[in-house]
């Protein structure tokens, strides 16, 4: 294929923000080097990392290959925005230092913007792997996306972008840089933005990139997440110039990840045998699940405390197993 270059340089700008990720990053930035796509920058931002010496000795062997900037820690939104501001390529490639882009990553996202100059983002599938049950599986099997990315398929989660995208450069221009005021979930919100705004999303299923989960991390505790999600939602009440039924679509989804907030929050009191905990947090979700499982522990938490002990042994497989709790 042909490699479209601008006059001020590189085609693509790929930023990998770097934060007590020393044990991954090498693996990052070799799999953003071996690109077959060669029109491309690799800029990596140190976020203020307490481990620099051992950084940039892991970086030490691309130094002469990559760009390398260091700031004050601002968290996630700041390093990408930092990397984002230094940047030269018309498009903006966003790459986690825990990731990983197959060879082809590039080639396959650069043609598909060259076919669709329209489209303001592009992003495909990913295989999950790390220490996690579902290893092996791939991204869209748990965050799908099915047809038109659209602003209400955003927010009910139809369709759901892999971080790991390919943004054009003037999106920042017309939505903002990545909000530096949330912790998590602010692709997310850049996402909603985007799409309120009128933006373009094309999408492929083919596996492009590998995306690591780590068990004990804060993007792999649940609660968390539908915490972060809650924010952004909010945020979009807040801020957008959202129509009536937008506003109804965007509060509905609000109150269902507060509620699986606190399904997941009571789920975790009742492993640790805190039961009054869980009787009032997992009663508050079921306001809004409505979950006939949920009721019968909530039923037996009220009126037979001594059968708790009983419920306890058989746990997720039959008290949790079949209650939806995605995300």
């Amino acid at each position: 294929m042909t490699h479209p270059a601008t006059s001020a340089g590189p085609f693509v700008s790929v930023i990998i923000p770097a934060y007590k990720v020393t044990e991954f990053v090498a693996d990052a930035v070799r799999s953003a080097l071996a690109q077959t796509y060669p029109n491309r920058e690799v800029i990596v931002v140190n976020d203020g990392t307490p481990d620099t010496e051992a950084l940039e000795a892991a970086l030490a062997p691309f130094r002469a290959d990559i760009v390398y900037l260091v700031k004050k820690n601002g968290g996630l939104s700041s390093a990408r925005n930092t990397g984002i501001s230094a940047s030269s390529g018309e498009y903006v490639a966003l790459l986690d230092a825990d990731d990983l882009w197959l060879p082809h990553y590039l080639e396959d996202q650069v043609a598909r913007v060259m076919a669709d100059r329209s489209a303001d983002v592009c992003y495909g599938d990913a295989e999950i792997f790390g220490d996690v049950p579902h290893a092996g599986r791939r991204f869209m099997e748990f965050s799908p996306s099915v047809g038109e990315v659209t602003f209400e398929s955003l927010v009910t989660q139809r369709c759901n972008v892999m971080v790991s995208a390919l943004v054009h450069r003037s999106v920042f221009d017309r939505v903002g840089l990545f909000d530096e005021a949330l912790k998590s979930s602010e692709d997310f919100d850049l996402w909603l933005r985007l799409a309120h705004a009128g933006g373009r999303f094309n999408y492929t299923r083919r596996v492009l990139a590998r995306y690591r989960k780590r068990s004990g991390s804060l993007s792999s505790d649940p609660a968390w997440m539908c915490r972060s999600i809650v924010k952004v939602l909010d945020k979009c009440l807040a801020q957008m110039d959202l129509t009536e039924a937008e506003r109804q679509l965007v509060a509905a989804q609000r109150a269902h990840f507060a509620a699986l907030e606190g399904f997941h929050e009571g789920k975790r009191a009742f492993f640790r045998g805190d039961f009054a905990t869980a009787r009032e947090a997992l009663g508050e979700a079921n306001r809004t699940m409505r979950s006939v499982k949920l009721g019968v522990i909530l039923l037996v938490l009220h009126t037979a405390p001594g059968l708790v002990s009983l419920l306890y042994d058989v746990r997720d497989r039959l008290l949790f197993g079949g209650t939806r709790t995605k995300y």
